[in-house]
């Protein structure tokens, strides 16, 4: 399921992300039906879009500190392997995340649904996430150029 989701999360961003005006939800339902996708991840994707807005007006409770430790709970754990753990690590050392965008990443990841998360996917939440928050364009820049550099390298 996870991969359907962001299949329809992915067409949405490359189609509707040059757009002033976001689209009504209605079209974009009866837009993404009529692509081919399925009923139940386009409706979960719609719902990831609009938690996406939602957590930008209500920040978290306890907002992280520059210099705190994020401890993963066991459903983390169960779905963000070693590696993805440590490329969110890796963007927040690097300046391309926040402490808070982090927290709205792992947020955004877990709302995918179901299932294991790859660092593919996380490349392409992190872009969706900064491509929503105005005044991010160097650190969308800069996450755009990781996610599509051929060669990746090694993050350990």
């Amino acid at each position: 399921m996870t991969d359907s989701v962001l299949d329809v999360l992915l067409y949405l961003f490359e189609t509707y992300a040059e757009q002033e005006q976001a689209a009504d939800q209605d079209v974009l339902r009866d837009e993404l039906l009529l692509a081919g996708f399925g009923e139940p991840e386009v409706d979960t994707a719609l719902d990831w879009l609009e938690g996406l807005s939602t957590e930008r007006d209500e920040p978290f409770t306890n907002e992280p500190g520059e210099r705190s430790v994020r401890l993963f709970n066991t459903v983390e754990l169960d779905r963000l392997d070693v590696d993805c753990r440590g490329y969110l690590m890796y963007l927040e050392q690097i300046g391309i995340l926040s402490a808070m965008q982090r927290e709205l990443v792992i947020d955004r990841l877990m709302a995918l649904g179901h299932g294991q998360i790859d660092v593919e996917q996380v490349k392409w939440v992190v872009l969706m996430v900064l491509f929503s928050q105005p005044g991010q364009e160097s650190a969308f820049a800069r996450m755009e150029d990781l996610v599509f550099e051929e060669h990746t390298g090694s993050v350990n």
